[in-house]
């Protein structure tokens, strides 16, 4: 049987690890880069405290040694369903199951200054531009002699009150208190502010009313100024406007807010639900065509009792539906029943700085907050990676950035303009 998975992230890595070493099965791996990376952790390539190397891993590398697994580089354009084909930017590829593992991608709710001017964080691209910018503000921060313009070129503003907007702000106070100080001692006393807004009214909103306020409390104690109940309605000209009408000059605003799903020319509107997502049975399999299935962030399914409304887009939903789309496909290719998706919740956490975090864990329902939590976080991240050469590396610089409390990887590294004149 013909395989073709559409996308490299936790979904697709699950489906493809788990059906790896089974030669029933011919799977072809398609995705834009040829790297699989670690959403989670991308905010600390932002800000410098891991390479992209330690989080991310080659296609090729990862399945050398399958011999029914195949990588193809390339970006979908259009499906025939009929035909059981697709067409990539590169050519054709003919399937026997299709199944779509694509993710979600930042939603700017229709906010073109803010898609143009903001800087998204889903992808490692993001997290490198990112880091550059800030590292340039900075810079041109320390020769700058208004203080008005070093106070706007320093405040940053992070849009989202999800666990990525938590995370990277609370590494942005740490930065504040310790890098900052020690490396540009000519912007001591001027550094900006550093905003985290969100539209709701609390902060990791999926998690307990104690994790909430923990993380409040927590990121208050650091500097960080939480707007809670405000909406973001412009960023241009250097503001981020607030549709109350209130505003906050600055030359850096972090979008974190919100994720779409994708549409992709060849299957029918009838598909698709809310957010774009692909509308799925209780097998993964899409409706109104036959042999396509989406896992992961991409699709909705409303069959599991306790998620009526479709599960959170979260990595654990995205795991357990690729293994279970594996266990089918093996079964019903020996004749023996197929098992709908469950989803088992296994607790969610933030980390909001040294020795700062909370998590929630559902059976048995606890919460923890403080070291404790940390250390779960630390554990938890860590395991959670591909493979091992990129365990080793992030614990390494984990280990370092710990007891040094710094870290040698602030370097804005770009392509060569090649038109520039010398």
């Amino acid at each position: 049987m013909n395989i073709v998975i559409i996308g490299g992230g936790f979904a697709g890595i699950a489906l493809a690890k788990s059906l790896k070493k089974n030669k029933d099965f011919q799977i072809t791996l398609v995705d834009r880069n040829n790297y699989n990376f670690f959403p989670p952790l991308i905010y600390q390539v932002a800000t410098a405290f891991l390479e992209p190397s330690s989080i991310s891993y080659p296609f090729r590398k990862l399945f050398r040694g399958y011999s029914n697994v195949h990588f193809r580089l390339g970006e979908l354009k259009k499906v025939f369903p009929a035909e059981k084909k697709i067409e990539l930017s590169n050519g054709e590829v003919f399937y026997d199951v299709l199944v779509f593992a694509t993710g979600a991608e930042t939603n700017y709710f229709g906010m073109e200054n803010v898609k143009r001017n903001a800087i998204p964080m889903k992808t490692l691209g993001d997290a490198i531009e990112m880091r550059n910018k800030l590292l340039g503000l900075m810079e041109e921060a320390s020769i700058t002699q208004d203080p008005a313009e070093i106070k706007k070129l320093l405040t940053i503003v992070i849009a989202g009150g999800g666990p990525t907007g938590v995370e990277i702000s609370g590494m942005f106070a740490e930065m504040k208190r310790g890098i900052l100080r020690k490396e540009y001692p000519e912007l001591a006393g001027k550094a900006g502010n550093i905003y985290l807004v969100d539209g709701g009214d609390a902060l990791l909103s999926p998690m307990s009313v104690k994790s909430q306020q923990d993380t409040l409390e927590a990121l208050t104690k650091l500097g960080i100024k939480v707007r809670l109940n405000s909406h973001v309605k412009d960023f241009v000209d250097g503001k981020v406007l607030f549709a109350n009408g209130e505003f906050i000059e600055t030359s850096t605003m972090i979008w974190a807010a919100g994720v779409t799903a994708s549409i992709f020319e060849g299957l029918p509107t009838v598909s698709y639900g809310r957010g774009k997502r692909m509308v799925s049975d209780a097998y993964n399999k899409v409706q109104a065509v036959d042999n396509i299935y989406a896992i992961g962030d991409t699709c909705i399914q409303t069959t599991d009792l306790n998620f009526p409304a479709g599960h959170p887009q979260v990595a654990q939903v995205a795991i357990q539906q690729g293994e279970n789309l594996a266990h089918n496909l093996k079964a019903a290719q020996r004749g023996q029943a197929i098992k709908p998706f469950v989803y088992t919740d296994k607790g969610s956490m933030a980390i909001i700085g040294r020795n700062k975090a909370v998590a929630d864990l559902p059976k048995p329902k606890l919460h923890f907050k403080g070291f404790i939590a940390w250390v779960l976080w630390l554990v938890v991240h860590l395991i959670s990676l591909i493979n091992f050469r990129n365990k080793l590396m992030t614990l390494y610089n984990w280990t370092g950035a710990y007891f040094t409390q710094d870290q040698p990887l602030r370097m804005i590294i770009r392509p060569a303009d090649r038109d520039k004149q010398v």
